[in-house]
């Protein structure tokens, strides 16, 4: 959760700076395309400071109200970020994009607008790259979008998306505004506002599924419920592992609850003893697991 922090406020820093100059170019050039991306990372700067809010809920211990932790704070922020960027980045620059293609406006002062457009996209790929570097530690040797579609780090894989979709969209303006000076055509500037708007809608939508799926409650890694079945089986006091269930609650927060059938000579100490040892051997094996719930059955 740290490394995720870090990565957050590196990004906020990269579109603090980036939103400014971004907004300095659009004033003095009117373009559209450089309007949208103006907009497009002040939304990001918001939405990086929604992800710091949701990673610092995380944090907050349990309580009577909220048993289980705040873990999930996460997931629900980092949707809001999915919706913020569907409609404050996507549907406002396909909004100017289709307004400019109606009403052409000449594109002005052109060598600030590709100055700066390089310069964001510089800070946008070293952010990018952080990104990908925090990634790869944890992935291992896990496909790049097998990691985006099944890893349960929300934030990390939001701000991935975000920065991803970035370096896109200023590739994006760049080649329009470069056709708009090759051309003399505005609306090539106009059509690059509307292909940044389809970008970042397109990486909203993906965001907001797989959130939405971690929101809801999605199973946890299935190499966890492989764990408990093995050390199931080195028990001698569990004839056999009956069910096995498992939660996301979190970033590295995992709810397990599994049924039991136990040997029949146990007495209550027995049993107890049992369920603990089992218990100790599954926390060996996997940290992530906050809450370990064990319950003696029979195959009936």
């Amino acid at each position: 959760m740290a490394g995720n922090t870090k990565e957050i406020l590196k990004s906020l820093a990269v579109n603090v700076t980036i939103a400014t100059a971004k907004g300095i170019a659009a004033f003095f050039t009117g373009s559209g395309t450089m309007l949208a991306e103006a907009i497009h990372s002040s939304a990001d700067c918001i939405n990086q400071v929604l992800l710091l809010v949701g990673v610092t809920l995380a944090k907050k211990p349990p309580d009577e109200n909220y048993p289980l932790g705040y873990g999930r704070s996460v997931y629900f922020w980092s949707f809001i970020v999915a919706l913020l960027l569907f409609s404050g980045g996507g549907v406002f620059s396909i909004y100017e994009g289709v307004h400019k293609l109606g009403h052409p406006e000449p594109v002005e002062n052109v060598g600030l607008a590709f100055g700066i457009l390089g310069f964001a996209l510089l800070l946008e790929a070293w952010a990018t790259s952080g990104n990908l570097v925090e990634m790869k530690k944890r992935r291992g040797n896990q496909g790049l979008f097998t990691y985006l579609r099944e890893t349960k780090d929300s934030d990390l894989v939001v701000l991935f998306g975000e920065n991803a979709a970035a370096v896109l969209g200023l590739i994006v303006a760049l080649i329009a505004l470069g056709l708009t000076v090759a051309t003399g055509d505005p609306r090539w500037d106009s059509v690059g506002s509307l292909l940044i708007g389809v970008v970042l809608i397109g990486v909203a939508i993906f965001l907001a599924r797989e959130v939405m799926s971690l929101l809801l409650g999605e199973r946890a890694d299935p190499q966890i419920e492989i764990v408990v079945k093995e050390v199931a089986l080195t028990q001698p006091n569990i004839k056999r592992l009956i069910r096995v269930l498992t939660v996301q609650q979190g970033p590295g927060e995992v709810m397990v609850a599994c049924k039991v059938h136990l040997i029949d000579e146990l007495d209550t100490r027995g049993v107890v003893e049992t369920i603990d040892a089992f218990e100790l051997a599954i926390h060996a094996r996997v940290p992530d697991i906050r809450w370990l719930f064990v319950e003696p059955d029979d195959d009936d």
